[in-house]
């Protein structure tokens, strides 16, 4: 069972979430409403070995009610690299989502997600993506990232159709090997169209986080805009 935090000031939104949540077989181990609290609560939970597997979380919280909420939740995901956060913001913000998907992902890292809470409401697309973040994988709003996109040039008009495909794949938060599975290709041609992505896109092999440039580029274009 995928272990929970929720932190957010507002005890509505919080017990609303929570219900939720247990409702679609998660288990919430805390809540909290302070992010001085929340570093408390994780810090006591990691001395016991009980990390939760996901922590979501808003950005705007006392003491400050400035980004306190996200700034405790960068501090935990580089205290404790394994932990999945997903950011829960009602903020059209790049800057803070550019600070999230900024820190390092190695081996065994957990996901990241940036969401506006608008989203919360579409329930089943709400619980895909928490759970895509709780496996690691990384997700972002499309209007944020829409956002953080706007002016720069992405190149994603010279990818092929089957390059196009795998990004699409990998904006969903899936690992190399499984885009083999899904595409019924080899390891070796995955890795192959990852390359030629990251080349078409300009993303150098010195410049941190490609895969998530290139999926900010993929969330920005019109082609990946759900239709209504």
């Amino acid at each position: 069972m995928t272990t929970v935090v929720i932190a957010d000031d507002s005890a509505l939104l919080r017990e609303g979430l929570a219900g939720l949540l247990e409702r679609q077989g998660f288990e919430i181990v805390a809540q909290e409403s302070r992010a001085d609290g929340l570093r408390q609560t994780m810090a006591e939970l990691a001395e016991q070995n009980q990390l939760p597997d996901v922590l979501v979380t808003d950005v705007r919280m006392p003491p400050t009610m400035t980004n306190d909420g996200l700034q405790a939740a960068l501090d935990l995901k580089t205290a404790y690299p394994q932990l999945s956060v997903l950011v829960v913001s009602q903020y059209v913000a790049p800057v803070y989502a550019q600070q999230l998907f900024a820190l390092p992902d190695g081996p065994g890292s957990g996901g990241s997600g940036y969401l506006l809470k608008d989203r919360v409401s579409q329930v089943a697309d709400f619980i895909t993506t928490l759970r895509v973040v709780a496996g690691g994988g990384m997700v972002i709003d499309p209007e944020v990232a829409r956002a953080m996109m706007r002016s720069s040039r992405s190149g994603l008009g010279e990818l092929s159709p089957r390059e196009f495909e795998v990004l699409e794949l990998m904006a969903r938060g899936l690992s190399n090997s499984q885009i083999a599975a899904d595409l019924i290709l080899s390891s070796a041609a995955v890795a192959k169209h990852v390359s030629n992505i990251f080349a078409k896109l300009g993303l150098s092999p010195d410049e941190e986080n490609r895969r998530v440039r290139a999926i900010l580029a993929f969330l920005a274009d019109d082609r990946a805009a759900p239709t209504s």
